[in-house]
């Protein structure tokens, strides 16, 4: 697939995470798919390595169930090769405390055959802590 093309699925699931589809969001994903945030933390409930779309859907069940997002806004999309880079605004708030955490999330995609077959992120999991302390 193109560049642009890889850009396109990514694109699209951001606007299907923004709908609160996540089903759309696991078809896109391979079977074997391998998802995390790359932290040596376990202070949020979605961190951790997941691999294959249960995982996967248990990860956003596990965000959504936190975390309220208040903005979630692509800013910037890159790609080479089969490799999607995405720096991405994110307002969020924690459900039981209130606390907010506003930050820029970077991601990478990497896909084959029109899927997604691995993906890492990166936030301030610092705020994030600050933000799930009760």
């Amino acid at each position: 697939m193109s560049t642009d093309g890889n850009i396109e699925i990514v694109r699209s699931c951001y606007e299907m995470f923004g709908r609160g589809d996540a089903a759309g969001i696991l078809a896109v994903l391979s079977d074997d798919v391998d998802w995390g945030v790359e932290t040596t933390t376990t202070v949020a409930p979605w961190y951790g390595p997941r691999r294959g779309k249960a995982d996967v859907g248990a990860f956003f069940e596990e965000f959504g169930a936190t975390m309220e997002v208040e903005d979630f806004t692509p800013l910037v999309y890159a790609a080479s090769g089969d490799d999607v880079l995405t720096v991405v605004r994110c307002h969020a708030r924690h459900r039981a405390s209130g606390r907010l955490v506003r930050m820029n999330l970077h991601h990478r995609f990497t896909l084959r055959d029109g899927l997604i077959v691995h993906y890492r992120g990166t936030e301030d999991t610092a705020q994030v802590a600050a933000a799930l302390r009760s």
